[in-house]
């Protein structure tokens, strides 16, 4: 594999890109919301990105890598949840909720399949 780093990774990118996109909006949240909603979001946003990057560590071993990986999933759907608060709250509008919602269905997508098939980002012995 040419990859040498979780960044390059397209999964990556998309959640970092995400998690930053939900910090932008969630400053608009009111602030009654900052430690409830708005803290929530931006950590389970931004904790995808966090464990691939402990999941690409700890890629030696298999059943660690997709530890890491199924808790990204779950991180995944906390900020699906989350970003469903969000509109019903009235914080973001229907378009805003559909675009990210799409992106972080698009982020599970990817890590579905690299739990699916884990071995091309393992490291192996030589």
């Amino acid at each position: 594999m040419s990859v040498t780093s979780a960044k390059e990774l397209e999964v990556y990118q998309h959640a970092y890109d995400l998690s930053m996109r939900i910090f932008k909006l969630s400053l608009s949240f009111p602030p009654e919301e900052r430690y409830a909603l708005t803290s929530q979001i931006r950590r389970s946003s931004r904790s995808v990105s966090m464990n691939l990057r402990e999941a690409w560590a700890k890629r030696r071993y298999e059943a660690h890598f997709i530890s890491k990986l199924t808790d990204c999933d779950g991180e995944k759907s906390e900020t699906d949840t989350s970003l469903d608060y969000a509109l019903d709250c009235q914080y973001i509008d229907q378009t805003q909720h559909t675009e990210l919602v799409e992106m972080n269905r698009s982020i599970g997508r990817m890590l579905g399949s690299m739990l699916r098939n884990p071995t091309p980002f393992l490291l192996t012995k030589h």
